[in-house]
């Protein structure tokens, strides 16, 4: 299909690695010749898949300081990404999390949303990152903005004629917010790159961006607590405040490279994942490992960690919660082949051969039907 039709692939933005880049890097690898949109790209910052690609940017590229603080310009996002011509493709891929399903696309163009979440910043996390945290102008921009955005999400949720929701935690929220059916892949996860270890050094490991709904914080408390050694792998806004908040025992490393990852993987005892997620990458690759997950007990981490088999689960998103998660850690032992076992279900190569074959009878119906 790819070599006789146009395609574009539409993603918010590149400027890091994370869940969503790593299945906008296997739709590039499906897709290797199509052109790539986004609103701002800092090159150098995703993957040398990703990289390659033919890559247009937006207006928001060229604006003051758009590559550290992007985010501040979000109410100009609907009009940048209205803004790409899309109407000569013959398919559009939009990899959204934001505002990618709202790009303009042409009456002979199948649209297909593969939807990570609607827009979590005005809908169902709009506390954790304009709440009591957030500055007063901040706060007053979200106020000020937030009926706007809802209004353009809810509208362009029309644009796409497929919805293709990242697990069916997100399924369901589409359902509820865009009034629109979807179907679920999960997200991949490259399983081989990981290795099974029986080895466990003395520490916990948090993996993944420092930002509110992460609620890194909870492990912070909980561990300074205990006194037992975390490391935290990642950065973020939220990475000042939460050094000022951690003891000794606490230590992070910033960012990391996948080779260094999959070491601390490796190493940690457990991997601790306090937020709710709409589904999470990071829990399958520590379980790819061979580690079990500790993670609250809602959204995404309810499809991948099985309580009393690939980790446990704590009902409450509170210190007290997680704490008795670590105490019952104790008193089950977990099969690191077994947890592997579990992890091929996610692994990179289901997931491609799933949206392969789901593009491919989407296009077929789509072709017949604007043939007659």
């Amino acid at each position: 299909m790819e070599e006789r039709k146009r395609i574009a692939i539409v993603h918010e933005w590149l400027t890091t690695m994370r869940g969503g880049e790593k299945c906008l890097e296997a739709m590039c690898e499906l897709f290797p010749h199509a052109d790539l949109y986004t609103l701002v790209h800092v090159r150098g910052s995703t993957s040398a898949t990703i990289e390659r690609m033919s890559i247009t940017t937006s207006f928001v590229q060229n604006l003051p300081f758009s590559k550290r603080a992007f985010r501040y310009y979000l109410p100009l996002f609907p009009l940048a990404v209205e803004r790409f011509d899309l109407t000569e493709y013959d398919l559009v891929i939009s990899s959204h999390h934001c505002v990618a399903k709202g790009v303009r696309t042409g009456p002979k163009t199948l649209h297909i949303c593969y939807c990570h979440t609607p827009m979590r910043y005005i809908w169902n996390q709009y506390d954790e990152y304009f709440g009591r945290k957030a500055g007063i102008i901040t706060r007053a921009g979200a106020r000020l903005f937030r009926d706007y955005l809802r209004r353009w999400d809810v509208r362009t949720a029309e644009n796409p004629h497929h919805f293709v929701a990242n697990s069916n935690n997100v399924r369901k929220r589409i359902e509820q917010i865009y009034h629109r059916t979807a179907d679920v892949i999960y997200p991949p996860v490259d399983v081989d790159s990981f290795q099974v270890s029986m080895r466990a050094d003395d520490y916990f490991l948090v993996a993944g961006a420092l930002v509110p709904y992460k609620r890194v914080d909870l492990a912070v408390e909980a561990f300074n607590e205990t006194g037992q050694n975390l490391v935290v792998a990642g950065a973020g806004p939220e990475s000042l405040r939460l050094k000022l908040l951690a003891k000794a025992n606490i230590e992070f490393v910033g960012w990391q490279s996948n080779e260094k990852l999959r070491s601390l993987y490796s190493g940690c005892r457990a991997l601790i994942f306090p937020g709710e997620e709409d589904f999470g990458i990071v829990p399958l690759e520590a379980i790819a490992s061979g580690k079990p997950v500790i993670a609250y007990g809602k959204g995404g981490a309810l499809e991948t960690v099985m309580d009393g088999e690939t980790g446990l689960l704590f009902p409450e998103q509170t210190v007290e919660s997680l704490l008795q998660a670590l105490r019952r850690l104790n008193a089950v032992r977990f099969e690191p082949a077994a947890l592997r076992t579990h992890a091929m279900k996610f692994d990179k190569t289901v997931f491609l051969s799933r949206l392969r074959e789901y593009v491919k009878k989407r296009w077929e119906v789509f072709s017949e039907q604007h043939e007659r």
